[in-house]
């Protein structure tokens, strides 16, 4: 179920960084993904499913008339629904692989930004922050807010 959870969130609340990263790996895995399916995948499938090429696989709705000596008068409409879904195949596979990559750079994240996780080193903004916080909560309570550390102790009147 988590995987699900996770899949959703990036479905529905994916940020501007998570969408550039997908676009780019969509792009780059659009072609071996596309030979994977047509040449791969659907092969298979149709063979298993009894011989059927997805290719061809359509509803024709008008059939394509020609005349006496061969010329076509009317072409051919047709749904070429085998042809979508070998896109649909596609899609998921990219849409899939995306999401896995982007789910590990989020952990990866997620566990630099945790100073308590040993296994990947924290970032070096995080440290220093994290040094100034146990400074101050060594001091005995939070930064002065007051404005006079920042001037010296000497406030000016401004009546």
């Amino acid at each position: 179920m988590k995987f699900l959870n996770e899949l959703k969130e990036f479905a529905i609340k994916g940020n501007m960084f998570d969408m550039a990263i997908g676009i780019i790996i969509g792009a780059a895995f659009s072609k071996i993904v596309t030979s994977l399916v047509h040449d791969l995948i659907m092969p298979a499938l149709g063979f298993l499913i009894g011989k059927v090429n997805f290719r061809n696989l359509k509803v024709v709705l008008q059939e394509e008339a020609t005349d006496n000596s061969g010329n076509i008068v009317q072409e051919l409409i047709a749904i070429n629904y085998g042809n979508f879904i070998q896109v649909i195949f596609d899609f998921s596979i990219i849409a899939l692989t995306i999401f896995i990559i982007i789910r590990v750079f989020n952990t990866l994240r997620k566990k630099a930004e945790d100073e308590k996780e040993t296994s990947v080193p924290t970032p070096k903004n995080i440290e220093l922050l994290a040094e100034i916080r146990d400074i101050l909560s060594a001091r005995g309570g939070s930064p002065d807010t007051s404005g006079q550390a920042a001037s010296g102790g000497k406030e000016k009147n401004r009546t």
